[in-house]
């Protein structure tokens, strides 16, 4: 056989062969996957502990969160930790703790953030001539790393003795000690020093007609201000 038919014979099988690995390799890539026999690739937990908690100190072996929960489960095919009943308490030298609790929540893969869900109620404590703050709200997102919270629902916050804050959208960042408020906000602030006026009055209703006419002719206080609302600012506020 000569060496041209041989080269008409080879071309023609050698292109066939192409076309059909070309054609495996199209109907491979279009094929959906097949799951993994480890389960990895199936949305299973795989381990649960209950009454979970787990701590981070700081370089000098300081403490400085503590995460907890009523039940934790791992799941590998999205590599995340889901939680019920989270509770999550940040701890500084020298400063009032801080402990957020809420329904659910979930932690990535790397640990540097937390979602909680549900009725999440964040409470500082009192400390000094500060009274206790709490905020209020469904969803709250931390990086506990970064000592930064945030949510973009509503929030209401309480700071004893008197002041209500009413916003939508919060950002909390320790390091700059302030909280943004987003939209929509409003407050109630009753000054100290005119809730105890407010009650002196109280007590004395029977005094004379000039106490009496010098109360009524007293100027509004900031109660007279309450619940004004400022739909478009942002507010920030110093947190200590």
């Amino acid at each position: 056989m000569q060496l041209g038919t041989k080269s008409a014979i080879v071309f023609p099988l050698a292109l066939l062969l192409l076309l059909a690995l070309l054609t495996f390799w199209i109907d491979k890539s279009v094929q959906p996957q097949m799951p993994k026999l480890d389960g990895s690739s199936r949305h299973d937990p795989d381990y649960v502990m209950s009454n979970f908690e787990t701590t981070q100190t700081d370089v000098n072996g300081a403490l400085r969160y503590k995460l907890a929960a009523n039940e934790m489960k791992h799941f590998p095919d999205v590599d995340t930790t889901d939680l019920i009943k989270p509770r999550f308490t940040q701890f500084a030298k020298d400063k009032p703790y801080t402990k957020l609790e809420g329904d659910t929540g979930n932690v990535s893969s790397d640990g540097e953030q937390i979602e909680v869900f549900g009725k999440v109620l964040v409470m500082r404590e009192a400390f000094g001539d500060k009274g206790e703050l709490t905020v209020e709200t469904d969803y709250l997102k931390i990086l506990p790393n970064e000592e930064y919270a945030t949510t973009d629902r509503p929030v209401v916050i309480k700071q004893a003795p008197g002041t209500v804050i009413y916003a939508t959208g919060l950002i909390y960042e320790k390091k700059q000690q302030t909280v943004t408020l987003l939209h929509k906000v409003r407050a109630h602030y009753e000054r100290p020093a005119a809730k105890a006026k407010k009650s002196m009055t109280s007590s004395h209703k029977t005094s004379n007609q000039k106490n009496n006419q010098q109360v009524k002719a007293a100027k509004p206080t900031a109660d007279a201000q309450r619940d004004k609302p400022d739909n478009n600012a942002r507010i920030r506020r110093r947190y200590e």
